[in-house]
């Protein structure tokens, strides 16, 4: 598979502008900036192949020729190249990996939450997203997380029995399996029990999490009683953590499928713990919960094609728009992470940021304009709004006109198989370690889903993200979403699977791994490493990581953006197939993450 596409011509109108802007500025600047731009140019560049295994590379990625698996955690990646070498195909090895991740990575795998996952069959050629994400409750309306003072109360919709969702995830790891899978659920899921009933080793990452999160976790003692010791204290690094009620909810799954989950006694029970917690959850919410299979939002950035997630995911659309924006720029020749090329970027997001707040929801209620949004009609209006030196205040950024946000603990990961199969799913229980509430009896932490939803449309939620009339709260509705589980594909085939936890940024940091290898040539792990940024319309920040060059963020702050200097921004499982084989990486930024191949 050849890596060499067509480019979009350089716009002159831009260049001419970029003259215009920097050759009164100091002559470093202008070298810097302008001098790239004054190379002669045919209509069409060609893209360089990405460097692969190089000295000149900065870091480099795993390799594989059959089949590979990235995922943050490294039992639960081993787990899903196990059922690869068993002869399972891609879907099977996901859903592997997601029943693993449940027990391993609880603070975000999980069977009590909910997600997205992309499925892509070599044979037939074609792009299928699942829709698991939670539901509200048949009790659940726009005003029941306000308080009598007219005002979102918070702790309702993160740490009560009503801010739990109807939870998706064991029906749309069946869905996967049944339609585009090979194997047995008993087969998929053995090493999620196996791991539950025999404990796995306390990783220096999940003993800080208990640690850091006991307040909340242990608020529940049905939670207390899983994740600390009986007398109260932490469990230390390399000590054994058993989840014997966990390993028998699923042993149930394994029997009887997601009947085993959605009836029957593990059902029961959930609905037991949410209702002693003040929520509102039925039997017959859980049985009647559905997976929704929905057409991928596609669109195509300098001659490869963009697959992802439709609403209720906003990830999907907005990755497009913004991609639409930057495509009328010559990214590649202003550099990558330079303070030109940032800029851009950070005016695009605060756009279509701003479009999010105002039109994107559950497409069961609300009528998302999704073809109006990705268009690159509508692309080229929003660009001619960026001033080239000057950042606009996000206060002068509207929704445009055109014909809630997930706490960081989520968590995404991607496979490959050796037919040419592909998944990349992002599941979560929202806030890390959800509502921290564990179901009693079934070992099964339970989602703060709710928390999603616009409780008061206007007003920002958890995490600063404004929503609007089509996130509000409704019965048996779907919460807006940033999870953005993204397949770029070459010539019809897949080329990068890539996604990744951490709420709003999770749209904004899948964008940069696809720029990172389309426009600057960086292979997957460099583009995995690179330094982020973040920008999400409200509040008006511009979020860098520690690691972007200290002279750039001062150019930035030059041009109007009110900087702020964040630790790790988002937590990549991505994977790249060529002719030369699959080369993955997963994120640094997370302890224990793991790409292997086979």
């Amino acid at each position: 598979m050849s890596a060499i596409t067509p480019r979009l011509a350089k716009p002159n109108a831009y260049r001419q502008s970029l003259f215009k802007t920097y050759s009164f500025k100091s002559l470093a600047l202008a070298v810097a900036v302008v001098m790239p731009l004054t190379v002669a140019s045919s209509s069409f560049v060609q893209a360089k192949e990405p460097s692969i295994y190089s000295h000149m590379a900065t870091a480099q990625p795993v390799w594989a020729k059959h089949g590979m698996v990235s995922s943050q955690e490294a039992l639960a990646t081993q787990a899903g190249v196990e059922i690869l070498k068993q002869g399972g195909n891609a879907v099977d090895a996901a859903v592997a990996v997601g029943f693993s991740l449940a027990v391993t990575l609880p603070r975000a795998g999980n069977i009590g939450g909910g997600g997205f996952m992309l499925v892509h069959l070599a044979k037939p050629n074609k792009t299928i997203a699942i829709d698991y994400r939670e539901m509200a409750p048949s009790a659940a309306h726009r005003d029941i997380f306000i308080g009598e003072d007219g005002e979102p109360v918070k702790k309702l919709s993160r740490e009560h029995g009503l801010a739990v969702g109807v939870p998706g995830t064991v029906m749309g790891m069946e869905l996967a399996l049944e339609k585009y899978g090979t194997m047995t659920m008993k087969q998929v899921t053995q090493a999620a029990i196996d791991m539950a009933q025999n404990g796995i080793a306390v990783t220096p990452d999940l003993q800080a999490s208990l640690s850091g999160l006991k307040r909340r976790i242990a608020q529940w003692p049905s939670s207390a009683e899983i994740f600390y010791k009986a007398d109260g204290t932490n469990y230390q690094t390399g000590e054994i953590l058993k989840q014997p009620e966990l390993a028998h909810s699923l042993s149930l799954i394994a029997k009887y499928g997601s009947k085993g989950f959605y009836q029957g006694e593990t059902a029961e029970k959930i609905v037991a713990a949410i209702d002693a917690a003040g929520g509102n959850m039925t039997l017959a919410d859980l049985k009647n919960y559905k997976v929704v299979e929905r057409e991928p939002v596609v669109g195509e950035y300098r001659g490869y094609q963009v697959v992802s997630m439709p609403p209720p995911s906003s990830g999907g659309i907005h990755i497009i728009e913004m991609l639409n924006m930057l495509e009328t720029y010559p990214i590649d020749e202003l550099g990558h992470n330079t303070a030109a090329t940032l800029h851009l970027m950070t005016e695009a997001m605060k756009r279509a940021y701003a479009d999010r707040s105002e039109y994107l929801g559950d497409p069961d209620f609300y009528d998302v304009p999704v073809k109006a949004l990705i268009s690159k009609d509508y692309a080229k209006q929003l660009a001619k709004q960026i001033a080239i030196d000057k950042a606009t205040p996000s206060s002068e950024i509207k929704p445009g006109k055109i014909a809630p946000y997930e706490s960081n603990q989520t968590t995404h990961y991607s496979v490959v198989d050796k037919w040419g199969n592909a998944v990349s799913n992002t599941y979560t229980l929202n806030f890390s370690y959800g509502s921290g509430l564990v179901a009693k009896g079934t070992g099964i932490l339970l989602n703060n889903e709710m928390d999603d939803f616009s409780a008061k449309p206007g007003t920002p939620n958890g995490y600063g993200l404004v929503g609007g009339e089509a996130n509000a709260v409704e019965a048996h509705k779907r919460p807006l979403s940033s999870m953005s589980p993204t397949i770029v594909m070459q010539d019809g085939k897949p080329y990068i699977i890539t996604g990744s936890p951490g709420g709003s940024r999770i749209i904004t940091t899948t964008m940069q791994i696809i720029m990172n290898v389309i426009d600057h040539n960086l292979n997957i792990a460099e583009a995995t490493n690179a330094p982020r940024i973040h920008h999400q319309w409200l509040p008006d920040l511009l979020r860098v990581e520690h690691t972007l060059n200290r002279d750039t963020q001062s150019l930035l702050k030059a041009k109007g953006h009110e900087v702020k200097v964040n630790n790790a921004i988002g937590s990549t499982q991505s994977i790249m197939v060529t002719e030369q084989g699959i080369f993955g990486a997963s994120d640094p930024r997370r302890a224990g993450s793991q790409t292997l191949g086979y």
